[in-house]
């Protein structure tokens, strides 16, 4: 019997890090992605050492979406079986859009939004071939409260809520489970200094990574549909059903200014 390997995105820190671990931890073979050779490298010796399984890890710059492409081929060529994919790499900026980086912001479409789209359609398609697979696109708090000054950032992560939805509902009775998770703030290098400073983050403190990254475990390996980690966020996500769109709007500008 091949060995089941799950992928994981982003792998080299922030919560796929901590998916990693965890999953190390249950026992499941891994493939680990991410740009930074030096860390995939220590992160997959450590993990054999301590959980005796089999880890890989395969440097690529997915800002790039000819690379999800030829992340999937190395995949194959390699004759890895992939049951199990978490689309965790992505980016933000903040800052004013009249004075954000052009190039930045087009990468970031790229990263969480084109790439995500690619491994998503390469992958599934063996999974249905297969009966079985399980998927996991990451995506924000933010698609339900998109944030003036977060504005791409925002978009990226309400396509990935909308575009994982609608592939899940396709994809019932196939076998292939596609689920999102919805972080709200949490504790990494994500966040800059001048993210830090906006009243938002003074009103609902970031979480550990770790913290998610357990709730991603259950949703990945169990899961169905959609979850938002902590109650709070959960409440934030509610709250645009019941307020006026201009006060709302308003909230949130409060919120994403500094204080």
């Amino acid at each position: 019997k091949m060995k089941e390997y799950i992928l994981i995105t982003g792998a080299s820190s922030g919560i796929g890090y901590h998916m990693a671990v965890q999953l190390a931890e249950l026992k499941k073979d891994l493939i680990l992605v991410a740009r930074s050779e030096d860390k995939l490298k220590k992160l997959a010796s450590e993990l054999i050492g301590i959980y005796g399984i089999s880890v890989e890890y395969i440097v690529k710059d997915l800002s790039v979406v000819e690379n999800a492409v030829a992340l999937y081929r190395e995949v194959q060529d390699r004759n890895l079986l992939v049951t199990g994919l978490v689309n965790n790499a992505g980016v933000g900026t903040y800052g004013e859009f009249t004075k954000t980086s052009l190039e930045e912001e087009l990468k970031m479409i790229d990263l969480n939004i084109s790439s995500l789209v690619a491994l998503n359609k390469l992958f599934v398609k063996d999974m249905v071939a297969r009966k079985s697979g399980r998927i996991m696109n990451i995506s924000s708090l933010m698609a339900f409260l998109p944030f003036p000054y977060y504005s791409v950032y925002s978009a990226t992560k309400t396509f990935v809520l909308a575009f994982t939805e609608t592939l899940a509902s396709e994809l019932e009775g196939t076998g292939v489970v596609v689920t999102t998770l919805c972080p709200g703030p949490i504790d990494t290098g994500f966040y800059n200094e001048e993210m830090l400073q906006a009243n938002m983050m003074k009103s609902n403190k970031p979480v550990k990574p770790e913290v998610v990254a357990k709730e991603g475990v259950k949703l990945l390996l169990h899961g169905k549909g959609k979850k938002i980690v902590g109650f709070m966020n959960w409440f934030l996500s509610n709250v645009p059903r019941v307020t006026p769109d201009f006060l709302m709007m308003k909230i949130k500008k409060n919120l994403a200014a500094k204080g």
